[in-house]
């Protein structure tokens, strides 16, 4: 089974204004409320492709209810642990031109709700897949994902992780069968900012070293890059499309990878599926569906 945490899942307020005047009455000319944050992202988009999975994390108050109820008419299992207090956030993504977001804070999570999910977890077993996605909510001890992964260890629990600075550094020493971090984000964990492909392929050998065993690196329009366990690199650039948004789509690339491998045990699959997936959510106006990622997937080869 796979198993994605969400610690602060959202619902997404997303609206587009033709000609935004700030400091203005602005009226909408599309708008749309759907779940968010980056594990239920990642369910969503395995249960588009027909994996089973089940989407694990926090829920409060009313926003917390609806999410929830989305997930599931969504078609995907969830096994959410509801807050007494406070409310899961809104986050609002302006489409004006350029895309503006302002995200929630969400509520703030007590160490016995932490010990239920943790117990939840303890449930995995060889075989089981964990995606464990985004920033980790300031009320939380900052080594949560450390605790998980520590856990987990030894257990052959295929674990991806797409987080940032040391989030992503802490956990490596558990050897994650999976890392996604960004090519910005890249660099931000080393202190430098990479200015091409030959800089980004050094620094993710360097995340192997310490531990991660495939290292997968987005980079938006210039495609992505691979480097996998057995030591080799695939770069290729993205399949062709009309870009609509960028909301999901690492996400989905993660998604997409994932259930790439675990259908084929393939690397090089796992790396076309991934970048259609991710593609197929940036082509969209939300997160792709199943019909959408393969149609840009049949159309499409990795260059490498």
């Amino acid at each position: 089974m796979i198993y994605t945490v969400t610690f602060n899942p959202s619902l997404d307020y997303t609206v587009k204004v033709e000609d935004f005047r700030e400091g203005m009455v602005n009226r909408t000319a599309f708008e749309d409320v759907s779940f968010g944050g980056k594990g239920v992202n990642v369910s969503c988009i395995l249960r588009n492709l027909g994996f089973d999975n089940v989407a694990l994390g926090f829920i409060a108050g009313f926003t917390g209810r609806e999410i929830e109820r989305r997930v599931r008419a969504a078609g995907i299992r969830s096994d959410f642990i509801e807050l007494h207090e406070g409310f899961s956030r809104i986050n609002v993504k302006l489409k004006a031109g350029r895309e503006t977001e302002i995200n929630g804070q969400g509520p703030e999570i007590p160490g016995d709700a932490v010990k239920q999910l943790l117990e939840k977890l303890d449930a995995l077993q060889e075989g089981d897949a964990l995606v464990l996605a985004g920033t980790i909510p300031s009320t939380l001890p900052g080594d949560a994902y450390e605790t998980i992964l520590g856990r987990l260890n030894g257990r052959g629990v295929y674990a991806a992780v797409d987080a940032t600075g040391e989030l992503m550094l802490n956990v490596l020493r558990y050897r994650p069968f999976l890392v996604k971090p960004n090519s910005h984000e890249l660099g931000e964990i080393f202190g430098t900012e990479l200015t091409g492909d030959g800089e980004i392929i050094e620094h993710a050998k360097k995340l192997q070293e310490l531990g991660a065993r495939n290292v997968l690196i987005s980079m938006a329009a210039r495609g992505a890059i691979l480097i996998t366990e057995a030591g080799k690199v695939h770069k290729s650039l993205p399949p062709e499309g009309r870009v609509r948004g960028s909301t999901g789509a690492g996400d989905s690339m993660v998604a997409g990878f994932l259930a790439g491998y675990l259908r084929s045990g393939d690397p090089m699959e796992a790396f076309r599926l991934g970048l259609a997936a991710g593609s197929a959510t940036a082509f969209s106006e939300g997160l792709a569906t199943g019909e959408e990622i393969m149609k840009v997937y049949d159309r499409f080869q990795v260059q490498s």
